[in-house]
């Protein structure tokens, strides 16, 4: 078997190990993809001299939140991409990407299940709709938060902020108001007034409506 195809298919390893240091960079490549290369290979690997190998680490499914971390800082902005993606990056690595200089890298985190209340509240004053969009659907966004996005000038972040389970009622009655005299989005308002609690406000308002 040539190295390119035990770098695919080895488990053990060891074997990974010793692979990790070739001159190749596709062999490199090859053992930052495989799932059985071990914590301490892929920590080596992510302080490989080429991005590519990089990238394969902080997309392997096994790779650390310590090694994450190390590659948050990398130069080059697919890689911190994949960091902010990832599901085993930390919250304290998330909230770092929150700050970082690419959208494409913000837009991973305000998509990250990891990310905090408290960082997806920087990000709700991201200067990309995409961004502010994501943290309107984000199940971690606090209803603080979507209260100050249900004024978002970007009818679409407001369409996630009116359908969000985590808004609460008065949100939803101040977006009704302003949706009706003002911007008379019609998928904002299709989302607010098919809101669980809207429409438990209006079995309320109206018996009748439950019968």
């Amino acid at each position: 078997m040539n190295k390119f195809d035990l770098a695919k298919t080895t488990t053990d390893p060891a074997i990974l190990d010793e692979l990790s240091k070739d001159e190749d960079v596709d062999v490199r490549c090859w053992v930052a993809n495989n799932p059985n290369t071990s914590p301490e290979t892929f920590d080596y690997l992510s302080r490989d001299k080429d991005w590519n190998v990089r990238c394969w680490v902080a997309k392997n499914p096994n790779t650390s939140p310590e090694t994450l971390d190390y590659l948050s800082k990398d130069e080059y902005s697919s890689v911190r991409w994949k960091v902010a993606r990832h599901p085993n990056t930390s919250p304290e690595t998330l909230d770092y990407l929150s700050r970082d200089e690419n959208s494409d890298v913000r837009y991973g985190v305000a998509r990250n299940p990891n990310t905090t209340p408290e960082t997806l509240d920087e990000l709700s004053k991201d200067e990309d709709p995409s961004v502010r969009c994501k943290v309107a659907e984000h199940p971690n966004t606090s209803p603080e938060t979507l209260d100050e996005l249900s004024k978002d000038e970007d009818p679409s972040v407001r369409c996630k902020v009116a359908e969000h389970p985590n808004t609460s009622l008065e949100t939803l009655k101040q977006m009704f108001i302003f949706e009706a005299e003002g911007s008379c989005d019609d998928s904002v308002q299709f989302n607010i007034v098919n809101n669980s609690k809207f429409i438990a406000m209006i079995k309320e308002l109206l018996p009748c409506a439950s019968s």
